[in-house]
């Protein structure tokens, strides 16, 4: 129901867009090019790879003419924000943007030199500082990015004596990660699948460390 109504607030025009959008990304696509000698390519591939640059290099630059003027006008109160956000949403730089993203990066990890030779990756890359523009206006931006950077994870709230009331409140450490900071000199260890950091108590330890 969701997906329908949204379809339906789309105007055709970006559906096209969007359609056409698709129609380059499967041509160029691995699947297209069954049989063919690797690093050589057909002229109609080229030819579908450099409209995607131009392509690209269209949809950037509306989305450039468009995000600093969201920006400027979210920057008023975090009601003009959720606003704007919603409109752009809407706009080519929350549907078309997305999924060509996306789309680019699955085909640079099939066909990396058809992708470099059709150049649509620094076009893309020129949009990084307008987006991070308009997401640092976004509310509670400051307590997701220290969230990120809280480190030993959920064991903090153990040794503040705070209890965790919700799953939002807790920080989710990966096996990799535990085991990259113990290989760094930490010394984490689970407990009924919780994390603690015993990096302190070991120096007092008796037991040694293997024990531990």
């Amino acid at each position: 129901m969701e997906y329908e109504h949204c379809s339906k607030e789309r105007s055709a025009s970006l559906d096209l867009l969007l359609r056409f959008q698709r129609l380059l990304v499967s041509k160029l696509y691995p699947g297209d090019c069954v049989g063919q000698v690797p690093n050589t390519y057909s002229p109609d591939l080229l030819g579908v790879g450099s409209l995607l640059k131009k392509y690209t290099a269209l949809l950037c630059t509306h989305i450039g003419d468009i995000l600093p003027v969201a920006t400027s006008i979210a920057s008023t109160s975090h009601r003009h924000f959720a606003e704007v956000s919603h409109v752009v949403d809407g706009d080519l730089t929350g549907i078309l943007l997305p999924e060509l993203v996306v789309s680019i990066v699955l085909l640079l990890s099939k066909n990396a030199i058809l992708m470099q030779e059709a150049g649509a990756i620094p076009l893309l890359a020129g949009l990084l500082e307008h987006l991070d523009r308009f997401n640092h206006l976004a509310p509670g931006k400051e307590r997701d990015d220290n969230e990120d950077l809280a480190w030993p994870g959920i064991m903090g709230s153990f040794f503040t004596g705070q209890s965790c009331r919700n799953n939002e409140e807790v920080t989710l450490i990966r096996k990799a990660d535990l085991e990259n900071h113990n290989k760094d000199g930490g010394f984490w260890t689970v407990i009924d699948g919780k994390v603690y950091d015993i990096k302190d108590f070991q120096t007092q330890s008796l037991t040694g460390s293997s024990i531990l």
